[in-house]
């Protein structure tokens, strides 16, 4: 299964997304939760963890929120 960080997603901001992860709190604990977000539900995927739909339902929505507020700042 794909794995989906943010460096794959947004390879036009790759060195955008090195500067502010070392520049801006904000930035990095996005990129923080984003990361663990993306992990859990990467293991979820490949059968390693088993989590209810409905919680992989909300962690998906609060993943594609994150990912929506870093573009926002990457933009910038």
């Amino acid at each position: 299964m794909e794995r989906h960080d943010l460096l794959h997603e947004f390879p036009e901001f790759q060195d955008k997304i090195r500067q502010l992860k070392t520049s801006d709190t904000h930035f990095k604990d996005l990129f923080d939760q984003y990361d663990d977000l993306e992990h859990k539900i990467h293991r979820i995927n490949t059968g390693e963890d088993v989590i209810i739909d409905e919680a992989m339902h909300e962690m998906k929505a609060k993943l594609l929120f994150i990912k929506d507020e870093i573009f926002s700042l990457l933009q910038k």
